[in-house]
């Protein structure tokens, strides 16, 4: 029983850790920040205004050591979501361990042979949703190999990659798509520790066993238990088939889960809860088909970061399936049931077939390099934004019943979410300038910190296994950006296809759509040009799902739209503006970097005499920071509430009127161009 944690600093981070284990966690699961996701220091300008929002930052091996103060590694199971990084967390992790067994007078290399956990370790999904990759697709999937093969030797009781279905459907895959891109993703990598010749063929076996997976659970559950019951299948039938593996026990599909947070509502939040317990329900009740492990996210996700008492919140709700309920007592209920039977068939065949289409483009590497998946879920995501949109997929609380009492837990918005403490990132990044400096004042250790990097670099270059360079990066005081700087220095950097070019939001149809589309054509030919708008992503946040899906519905409402994907500074974002001469710049945030992000871009407009070009925000973005960014200029700010793309396309138009001084439209019922004679509100 888990809960997803970590902000602010280690020490912080810690004492949150060690309350949640008081109240009956039994097991951490750790959030790292988006410089460390992503290989950066916190002094770096891409971390700028992210440090300690999204997890915990471990900038080296004295802020892991603080993050597990007082919390035995040798006993405890820590997940870690990390991924481009993975190695290096490990790394991390594993000196802390050798350091406590010492200080407790017992064998480090028996402590470390005894440790039990998880890196999550997948850089396929990084390209498809979260987009906290550091390095391209084929040294990254070396990093992966080189893991698993010193895991099999030397860690043997650790998990050295969850295969993540869960941000797939985030992204937007149906159960088949989520089914079959996890699989393509988990034969990928065995292939590739295979062929690479580390692991010997008696123990491969060992590699296969110790693969576990972290899936997502929507709220159609019982769908999605379908969907777990035919992940069971395949896994077995790929690890007896394709591995030829004959211990069951090591053909166990092994997962954990986190249940669907895409699906939680900024409107009528109180509504999440019940979400949740159905979400938990679907990999819960199919004994066969059950996960080892849950973290549910907590009721306010949608409004911003919970509090320690919406996580106990969501701990409490396990606690009583587990231990009030009868859940846990009885063997499987859908064993032979009909229904569930053919269910499982159909998405067990559909999801073989996209496995196949997958393979034929060349595995999962290839079909991540050439876009094909991640286009296959843009336009996925697209569809379900339309169905909603249109009503067709009911969101209650959204699209309908969305009338409400006033809600006590809503009453004092700017309470009801956590709030990283504004001095953070200033005290993260003096901290890692004196820990580099006084690591270098010793010219031992100055030395010993070069020479670790030194090897990094040459054995980067080699086929060698790199986790022995990266311990000795960790006990030498190498920070996260030096250990990634190093890496990026030999492997280069990589931008993923953004799947937007060739998506279609599907409804073209829709009169809505066909208004706001004679709208965007009518002032485009009042200022003589087609109307342009920038989609675009400051600083470290990866979450693109809401970026490309406003970019797919602005080219599909007649805007010429500009999106060049993740990880921008405000400066890239004001300089393509100005280039491409837009008319409007939207700018999507979700990692509560916004307050610090947004205000650059706009001072950089401002600076490049582009101040006239309006720009709206859109995000997880609390009241009380959607007014004070109103406050600096922002034209107008979007939640997850705004949920009509059609409807923000309209406001897109109302805003570029308003900025070029066009007096507003008028219309009449018969030609549905226009807005009304008065002007559309731009606030909230």
């Amino acid at each position: 029983m888990r809960t997803y944690a970590g902000h602010s600093s280690a020490a912080a981070s810690n004492a949150l850790y060690r309350r949640n284990l008081e109240k009956g966690q039994t097991g951490l699961s750790v959030a790292f920040d988006l410089p460390t996701q992503t290989g950066y220091d916190p002094d770096h300008p891409l971390s700028r205004g992210e440090v300690g929002k999204v997890g915990v930052p471990v900038s080296h091996v004295g802020d892991m050591r603080a993050l597990f103060d007082e919390i035995p590694l040798a006993t405890m199971n820590t997940s870690m979501t990390i991924n481009a990084t993975a190695m290096w967390l490990l790394a991390l992790y594993q000196v802390v361990a050798e350091e406590q067994a010492e200080s407790a007078g017992q064998d480090p290399a028996a402590a470390v042979a005894a440790l039990t956990g998880t890196t999550q370790n997948d850089i396929i999904k990084e390209y498809l949703s979260r987009g906290t990759y550091a390095f391209p697709p084929t040294p990254s999937m070396r990093l992966i190999t080189d893991l698993i093969a010193y895991t099999v030797s030397s860690i043997p009781r650790w998990n050295p990659i969850n295969i993540c279905s869960y941000h797939l459907q985030e992204a937007g895959a149906t159960p088949v798509q989520e089914l079959a891109y996890a699989l393509s993703t988990a034969v990928a990598v065995l292939d590739a520790v295979r062929d690479s010749g580390q692991v010997p063929p008696e123990r491969f076996g060992e590699v296969v066993g110790r693969m576990s997976f972290f899936v997502n659970a929507g709220v159609r559950f019982v769908e999605e238990m379908c969907k777990m019951r035919a992940f069971v299948r395949l896994w077995d039938e790929i690890a007896a088939q394709r591995y030829g593996i004959e211990d069951p026990a090591r053909r166990r599909f092994r997962y954990g889960v986190q249940v669907n947070s895409l699906g939680l509502t900024e409107a009528q939040p109180e509504n999440n809860v019940q979400r949740i317990v159905l979400e938990m329900l679907a990999v819960t009740l199919s004994k066969d088909a059950r996960a080892r492990a849950v973290q549910l996210p907590a009721w306010n996700e949608a409004l911003g970061l919970p509090r320690p008492w919406d996580q106990q919140w969501s701990l409490r709700i396990q606690q009583v399936l587990a231990f009030e309920s009868d859940l846990l007592e009885y063997d499987d209920l859908f064993e032979g049931s009909v229904v569930v039977e053919a269910r499982v068939q159909e998405l067990v065949t559909a999801a073989r077939a996209e496995m196949e289409r997958v393979a034929g483009l060349g595995g999962a590497v290839a079909a991540v390099e050439g876009g094909y998946m991640k286009s296959e879920l843009v336009g996925s995501l697209a569809r379900r934004r339309a169905r909603i949109e249109s009503g067709d997929e009911v969101v209650v609380g959204v699209n309908r019943f969305a009338s409400s009492e006033p809600s006590p837990l809503t009453a004092d918005l700017d309470t009801a979410v956590h709030r990283v403490a504004a001095d953070v990132e200033e005290a993260a990044v003096v901290a890692v300038r004196r820990w580099r400096e006084e690591r270098d004042a010793d010219p031992a250790g100055r030395e010993r910190a070069r020479a670790a990097l030194e090897r990094l670099r040459a054995e980067a270059a080699t086929d060698t296994n790199l986790m022995a360079a990266t311990l000795e990066c960790a006990r030498a005081g190498v920070t996260t950006g030096e250990w990634a700087g190093a890496l990026r220095e030999v492997f280069g950097e990589f931008r993923a296809p953004t799947g937007v070019g060739s998506a279609s939001g599907g409804d073209g149809g829709t009169e809505a759509l066909r208004a706001v589309r004679a709208r965007v054509r009518a002032t485009g030919a009042e200022l003589g040009e087609t109307l342009r708008v920038l989609v675009g992503k400051p600083g470290l946040d990866g979450h693109s799902n809401g970026a490309e899906q406003v970019a797919v519905r602005a080219r599909d409402a007649g805007f010429e739209v500009v999106y060049q994907g993740i990880r921008l500074t405000p400066g890239q974002i004001v300089d393509a503006a100005v280039a491409e001469d837009v008319h409007l710049v939207g700018l999507s945030i979700l990692s509560g970097s916004h307050l610090a992000l947004v205000p650059e871009v706009l001072d950089g407009l401002r600076a490049a005499g582009a101040g006239d070009i309006p720009v709206v925000v859109g995000g997880i973005i609390p009241a009380v920071d959607a007014r004070r960014l109103e406050e600096l200029g922002v034209a107008a700010v979007f939640t997850p509430k705004d949920f009509g793309l059609t409807e923000i396309m309209g406001r897109f138009v109302d805003v570029v009127r308003a900025a070029r001084g066009l007096p507003p439209e008028t219309r009449t019922a018969a030609d549905g161009t226009g807005t009304t004679q008065e002007a559309a509100p731009l606030s909230r």
